[in-house]
């Protein structure tokens, strides 16, 4: 358990009442496409003129994070911090691998292909860029970034109830007491939770599940390696893991889960300038809120 910095305090209560940290990638997706209607024909053209992949000779391949999406374009980030825009056909090919041992695979549809998923994208050239010859993920990779994209699943029958009688007693209630926070850590640009930090997840669920009216708050955090926008994506991610495993190994149910939240490297609790600092910071601080107006009852 950590103690909770005065600053921690304005970015947590920040990020209940702001919209999922993901609206920054909307946005620049929403500033590409102006950007390209400003050129007129040309994005017109540009969407009607690629060619038969067939015609197409092969290009480099890639890996890294979708970081936006904007029509038949996708931009792709890679661990460096490269950006990538690749073009989209109606041929492209999109595989997901996955099942028992990682065996098997399915094809899917372009609009599978969502902002924070890991792909390694086979490309070929064309005049007007790299077109996808073929998209490949995976399976569990696609269901956390379905979570982040949809916010904690509140969906299940039989929850609703229960849902919406505490969305009901916390609906007008903006300000929380922090009971604890626990941070878990991550190697550098990843999002796999160690054994302690599966430790530490079950233990925290397991003290909070002993508290009347406890929520969980989950926040995403990087250190300083990499663009902003990779690290945007980094930290949501890693927030979304967390929430999975809360979830499903931990029993902690989904409606009182508050949304997750990524702050990219916000808030760095250690100097980012040693690699001691570095670690601390790449983080998901795991927070345990009781409304001020419910603490007691």
């Amino acid at each position: 358990m950590g103690a909770v910095s005065k600053s921690s305090g304005i970015l947590l209560t920040l990020a209940m009442l702001a919209a999922p940290a993901s609206a920054s990638l909307a946005a620049q997706e929403s500033q590409d496409t102006a950007q390209g209607t400003a050129g007129g024909d040309a994005v017109a053209t540009v969407y009607a003129q690629i060619p038969p992949l067939s015609e197409l000779t092969e290009g480099p391949k890639l890996e890294g994070m979708i970081s936006a999406r904007s029509g038949n374009r996708m931009q792709v980030t890679a661990a460096d911090g490269t950006n990538t825009v690749i073009f989209l056909s109606e041929s492209t090919k999109v595989k997901a691998n996955g099942g028992f041992l990682g065996l098997g695979s399915s094809k899917m549809a372009t609009n599978a292909l969502l902002n924070g998923l890991p792909v390694t994208v086979e490309t070929l050239q064309w005049d007007g860029g790299l077109v996808a010859n073929q998209v490949v993920l995976k399976s569990k990779d696609l269901r956390t970034a379905n979570m982040i994209r949809t916010g904690t699943d509140q969906r299940f029958a039989e929850q609703t109830a229960a849902t919406e009688a505490l969305r009901g007693r916390m609906g007008d209630i903006d300000k929380y007491n922090i009971k604890s926070t626990t941070n878990v850590n991550f190697d550098s640009g990843k999002a796999v939770l160690s054994e302690q930090a599966k430790a530490d997840l079950c233990a925290t669920a397991s003290q909070a599940e002993g508290m009347d009216n406890a929520l969980l708050l989950v926040v995403g955090y990087t250190d300083s390696v990499g663009s902003e926008e990779y690290n945007q994506v980094l930290s949501e991610k890693r927030a979304g893991r967390v929430v999975n495993y809360l979830q499903q190994a931990c029993g902690w149910k989904p409606y009182r889960m508050l949304t997750p939240t990524g702050m990219a490297e916000a808030d760095p609790t250690a100097d980012n300038s040693t690699p001691e600092g570095k670690a601390q910071n790449r983080r998901v601080a795991v927070n345990v809120l009781v409304s001020k107006g419910l603490d007691g009852l």
